[in-house]
């Protein structure tokens, strides 16, 4: 929102301060001072003397006995009890008076309260300030309004309260409001001045609130921003000004909701145009205006009790008490621990904890420069969380589709290899690589769930959260409101409402079985070296955000892809309106993509009802009571709205009431607004075009998190590579040739390779000497990290992999010259290890792996020359099941490789070992060999015990082999294999065709 500098001329403004009239005290002053004391000498010095002359003394004359409590109560036992009734209220009503003139002679702070006076205080002041009007300034005797709320010490301002905006809307009378709001600025400078103190901070300020012009209106963020220097300083004057009457009758209870005309006390260090300072003395005041005082100063006195310290430490983004009034999201203290190695490290440089971090830095394999020509887009290396999502979902999904694949086809491998990304695809691929953080989205899944199944273990609800921080590996979940001491090993944050979980502490949890409590966090971006994820879940109402079209896109397509794809929620739908209708391979089970705002209305107004009557019918207040205990149903799952474009005005109200009550029911709207004038808004937000996310009244200042419309659709292509192409395609889904593995090595005796690796197994070199020295681990890795990806391997994704907390540039680029030079070079003089014209780094055709063997002899036995002559083919199958010695890495070290998690290999080495065992088993049974065939078929369960079609093939070889006890075996050990799943229906449909009576056997087996 821009900054007014033009004044209005539809109303008065004051521009520079205005000095006030000094106060002269008149004949009725002196009237006044004379009553008042002789109202305080006939109270104070009357009324004793009275009792005394006509009462006495009223209590006994000695120590009571028995028979003095058996006497009989008369008029004159009647009137010593009142008598001692009276006296009580007079030492009452002098300890106030005497209170009362010590501090008016003082001048400084309030008086100090006698327990239970009440109405006796009351009275005494005003007789006090009367008697003493005649020989001093109201300002002499009066605490000072700038005192109010405020710490004494070191005479600071007070703490920073927090707010929320959500500018109102005023009708036509706001001229007239404007005009009669200057009348009412001068009493209450008046009322100011017969309250004000010495002045030890400087002459109490006044402000008052504009009319709006345009579309903009007035905030507290704006004149604390014009006046004050910092807008994050509205907040004191929020505090200063809460709960007062204003000149409209009405008070301040939202720092968000003020109306022009309202009267605004400043901090004392105010400055610049368009206030009131106050003078010492105060200005003429009628007697309705003195009572207006009185009152003042009693909502004034109960704002006491924040410190300055509070507020500067809000107004430089550390911790402080959150408002219970609104609500404000506040960035967790840091530990300091935490503090000084964020200090103390250069972020950029890696040599911080990028891993434990959640990658804050952006780049923690490498720094930001890119001696390869060309980058990788950051947007991807700056969000931890969305990179490893993303990552995870797109291996799901290749895997799926291997699968797929496989039980498509028998004998002949369809799909085997997954497309190799190329372009922006494969920048976008190597990005994910370099920026996921799978180990903190698993620590944030286990930390949440763990959280929600120690509060069901002690029947305790689950508390409403704001937000959640990550902050140095640290979690902080910023609630709503206090709820107590979290369950071990959460701890209270810097106040009750921060729940504070350290990393170390996070990998005591382990899996448990329970709903994801908070599915509705999502991160948003970074502020001060912390990751803020808000939950949309939670939000009272409607977020807005402003900004352009792009801007907004790239935001909201960042916020769809991490819900569709995160690791700690589940069972979660996602709305799109207006954008990302090429977003849904994502998750095409989370995803959902409407036309327009009319489709989302009627949609959720169903559910809206839905929802409401299905929690009351379950007796619950909202969602969170409904996702623990037994409770748990997929009713309770979240539903988020993401409505890219501004809605009508008819549009917007109907979507406010919707989102009324949507927080208790788990429904979330992120609504774009091209203004940030959106009716119903409960957060605004605006993203500006230098990826700024801001939300003042909020208290945030992000570095947003965002997924650019050339990044989507690069991400998006991934996702549609690979899925299996209906209908055919270079995948052989069709029945035509499968796709060529991406390197083919020379099988021939011609074709022995100058470095030979083997991986399937124990890890072993063949052809170079061994490193000496504790780097020799470190070079096989990235070995093996290279011969699985002959396509080629970003520098910075190779350091990512071997450096999973970071590294700077110069150590990779030693580790990559200590690779060059103990790979050796060809007969011509180049290295075997060589960039290519993207810069990815890639080994020479003579540096080869038994993994590139195996897959090229199947290519070879079934595509290749095998495939037209027999013999050829039955040696090749041969050999390559020989090449299978285990699992891939079997030896690999405990705490390395942690990239292979990121790789299809796992899923890829099960399904080539069973292609190729299915392959030669069908080579023996053309002849009748089955004995072989069976042979074949279990040496290659070794390594793929869960294939299905090796278990069915197994059955048909046993069953031409004629000895049905034998089938009865297998058919048992199939059985038992099962558990309770069952057999699958092909395998079960297969024995009842081979083995008719295999049922019985199972139950007496069973039996």
């Amino acid at each position: 929102m821009a900054r007014r500098t033009t004044p209005s001329s539809t109303g008065p403004r004051n521009r520079t301060p205005q000095p006030l009239p000094g106060r002269r005290r008149s004949a009725g002053d002196f009237v006044k001072a004379f009553i008042a004391f002789v109202a305080l000498a006939a109270l104070v010095f009357g009324v004793p003397g009275a009792l005394a002359y006509f009462v006495g003394w009223p209590l006994p004359g000695g120590a009571p006995s028995m028979d003095w409590l058996q006497q009989e109560i008369t008029v004159g036992t009647f009137i010593n009890v009142l008598t001692v009734v009276v006296w009580l209220a007079w030492a009452q009503f002098t300890a106030c008076v005497l209170v009362e003139v010590k501090a008016a002679l003082s001048g400084v702070g309030m008086p100090g309260r006698v327990p239970g006076a009440g109405p006796s205080q009351v009275l005494a002041r005003q007789l006090v300030a009367a008697l003493l009007l005649v020989g001093a300034t109201a300002a002499s005797f009066a605490p000072g309004l700038s005192q109010f709320g405020q710490s004494l010490e070191g005479n600071q301002k007070p703490a920073a309260a927090s707010a929320q905006q959500t500018p109102g809307v005023f009708g036509q009378d706001q001229q007239s409001a404007a005009a009669s709001a200057a009348a009412a600025l001068a009493e209450q400078a008046g009322q100011a001045g017969a309250k004000a103190g010495t002045g030890q901070d400087g002459d109490t300020k006044f402000y008052r609130i504009q009319p709006p012009e345009g579309r903009h209106h007035d905030s507290l963020w704006e004149i604390a921003e014009r006046h004050l220097g910092d807008g994050r300083r509205y907040k004191e004057i929020y505090q200063l000004n809460k709960d007062r009457e204003q000149p409209d009758g009405s008070r301040l209870s939202e720092a968000s909701l003020i109306r022009p005309g309202w009267i605004m006390e400043m901090p004392a260090d105010a400055h610049g145009g368009e206030l009131v300072e106050m003078p010492d003395e105060a200005p003429k005041v009628s007697e309705e205006v003195r009572e207006q005082i009185s009152d003042y100063a009693k909502t004034g006195d109960q704002r006491q009790g924040g410190g300055a310290q509070e507020s500067g430490n809000d107004r430089q983004g550390g911790g402080g008490s959150v408002d219970r009034d609104t609500t404000h999201i506040t960035i967790p203290e840091q530990r300091p621990d935490g503090g000084a190695r964020g200090d103390g490290q250069d972020r950029q440089g890696g040599q911080g904890d990028g891993k434990e971090t959640g990658r804050e830095s952006g780049t923690p394999a490498a720094a930001e420069s890119d001696d390869s020509g060309f980058g990788l887009p950051e947007a991807l290396i700056g969000a931890p969380l969305l990179a490893a999502g993303l990552l995870g979902a797109l291996g799901r999904r290749r895997r799926h589709a291997l699968w797929q694949s496989a039980m498509g086809a028998v004998g002949l491998r369809r799909g085997m290899e997954p497309p190799t990304p190329t372009g922006s695809a494969a920048d976008a691929q190597d990005a994910l690589l370099v920026g996921a953080d799978p180990e903190g989205v698993r620590l944030l899944d286990r930390s949440l769930r763990g959280l929600a199944a120690a509060l069901t273990e002690e029947s305790r609800p689950l508390p409403t959260v704001y937000a959640a921080w990550l902050s140095n590996g640290d979690l902080h979940l910023q609630l709503a409101q206090p709820s107590g001491r979290p369950p071990a090993p959460w701890q209270l944050g810097q106040d009750e409402t921060f729940w504070m979980l350290a990393r170390t502490d996070a990998g005591r949890y382990e899996d448990v079985d329970t709903a994801a409590p908070y599915p509705g966090l999502v991160c948003l971006g970074t502020m001060d070296d912390s990751r803020l994820l808000l939950n949309l879940e939670a939000v009272p109402g409607i977020v807005s955000l402003a900004g352009t079209e792009a801007d907004r896109a790239a935001v909201f397509a960042s916020v769809a892809a991490e819900l569709a794809t995160n690791g700690w929620s589940d069972r979660m739908t996602i709305t799109l309106v207006g954008f990302g209708d090429d977003l849904t391979p994502l998750a095409p089970n989370r995803l959902r993509h409407l036309e327009d705002v009319d489709a989302l209305i009627e949609t959720m107004e169903a559910e809206t009802r839905q929802r409401r009557g299905a929690l009351g019918a379950a007796g619950h207040d909202s969602v969170l009571t409904g996702r623990t205990g037994p409770a748990q149903h997929t009713r309770w799952a979240p539903h988020l709205v993401l409505l890219a474009a501004q809605p009508s005005a008819a549009d917007a109200v109907k979507l406010a009431e919707l989102a009324a009550d949507a927080s208790r029911l788990g429904i979330g709207y992120l609504v774009g607004s091209e203004s940030g004038d959106l009716p119903g808004a409960a957060w605004e937000m605006q993203i500006t075009g230098e990826g700024k996310l801001l939300a003042p009244l909020l208290g945030l200042e992000l570095q947003a998190q965002r997924l650019p419309d050339a990044l989507r659709r690069a991400v998006v292509e991934l996702f549609v590579d690979a899925d299996p192409r209906p209908g055919g395609g270079g995948d052989g889904s069709d029945g035509g040739p499968a796709s060529a593995p991406p390197f083919l090595v020379d099988v021939t005796e011609q074709g022995r390779p100058a470095v030979y690796a083997r991986l399937v197994g124990s890890y072993e070199i063949i052809g170079l000497e061994t490193p000496d020295g504790e780097r020799s681990p470190l070079l096989h890795e990235a070995l093996a990290l290279l011969l699985l990806h002959r396509e080629g391997v970003h520098p910075r994704v190779l350091a990512s992999a071997l450096w999973p907390r970071g590294v700077t540039d110069d150590v990779r680029d030693a580790l990559l010259d200590r690779l060059r030079d103990w790979l050796g070079s060809e007969p011509d003089g180049s290295p075997r290890l060589r960039a290519d014209e993207t810069g990815r780094l890639k080994l020479a055709k003579s540096v080869v792996s038994d993994l590139d063997v195996l897959r090229s002899l199947y290519h070879e036995a079934t595509q290749g020359r095998g495939s037209g002559n027999r013999a050829v083919r039955g040696r090749m199958l041969t050999d390559a099941l020989v090449l299978v010695r285990g699992p891939l890495l079997a030896d690999r070290p405990q705490g390395r490789y942690g990239w292979l998690t990121h790789e299809i290999i796992d899923a890829q080495l099960p399904l080539l070992v069973a292609d190729i065992g299915l392959a030669l088993s069908e080579f023996h049974l053309e002849k009748d060999r089955a004995e072989k065939a069976m042979e074949a078929l279990n040496a290659a369960l070794g390594s793929a015990p869960g294939d299905e079609r090796l278990w069915n093939e197994l059955l048909r070889a046993t069953h031409a082999v004629g000895d049905p006890a034998r089938l009865r075996t297998l058919a048992a050990d199939l059985v038992a294999r099962s558990g309770a799943r069952g057999l699958p229906p092909r395998t079960e449909a297969l024995l009842d065709e081979l083995l008719p009576a295999w049922r019985a056997g199972a139950a007496s087996s069973a039996g």
